[in-house]
């Protein structure tokens, strides 16, 4: 099973749901993009998913165009803008699935603000994303 999970920058969502799956099922192929790749993941985003134990350090951020000509079981969207701006893809897409999360690139507040906002929705991620592994994969 081939799956790209797609958000803007490619730096948290994405990257989060992309390091849950691949630890639910190592036999899954699992991707992730960005229609506007920051070119980095998150720091934040890799120390709240290391206190899980999973690395997703070595992790890139790519933009979806490298990904528009292969095929794929899902192309699963993180974000509302990346659902809007979810290009054509050449290859073949089985199905197309929206699991929107709040972006915690861009919250403000002290740090311990913005840590728990970065767990909680890592916590979002994880959930939604074991419950569409079990009714889709498993």
């Amino acid at each position: 099973m081939k799956i790209l999970i797609l958000c803007t920058g490619n730096s948290c969502r994405s990257q989060m749901a992309q390091g849950f799956l691949q630890t639910f099922d190592r036999d899954l192929t699992v991707y992730s993009a960005g229609t506007n790749a920051s070119g980095e993941v998150n720091p934040l985003a890799i120390k709240v998913m290391q206190e899980l134990d999973i690395d997703i350090s070595k992790h890139t951020s790519d933009p979806v165009e490298q990904y528009l000509n292969e095929e794929w079981d899902y192309v699963i969207t993180v974000c509302d803008d990346a659902k809007e701006l979810c290009p054509v893809f050449s290859g073949n897409v089985k199905h197309r699935l929206h699991l929107g999360f709040e972006d915690p690139f861009l919250l403000n507040g002290s740090d311990e603000y913005v840590i728990s906002e970065f767990r909680r929705i890592r916590d979002e991620i994880k959930a939604a994303f074991w419950q569409f592994y079990m009714n889709n994969i498993k």
